[in-house]
């Protein structure tokens, strides 16, 4: 991506407490982002228009968008 998108509110954005409103845990939400970073580095397929310049914010936009959901099976 071109300068001209890039993010100005750096790692503020997105909001840490926007992002665990989605996934209510940090590290299932740093396993989800990641996950969606690697697809979208392997086949540049994003959802949206992103502010974010990287595949992990972009990864975190689509999850704040509602376009990216996961299921986790429950500890026993």
């Amino acid at each position: 991506m071109s300068k001209e998108h890039r993010n100005e509110e750096g790692l503020r954005y997105p909001s840490i407490d926007d992002l665990t409103q989605k996934i209510d845990s940090k590290y299932k939400l740093a396993y989800t982002s990641a996950k969606r970073a690697k697809i979208i580095n392997e086949l540049h397929d994003v959802s949206i228009d992103a502010k974010c310049s990287t595949s992990v914010g972009i990864a975190l936009e689509e999850i704040i968008a509602g376009k990216i959901t996961v299921e986790f099976e429950d500890e026993k």
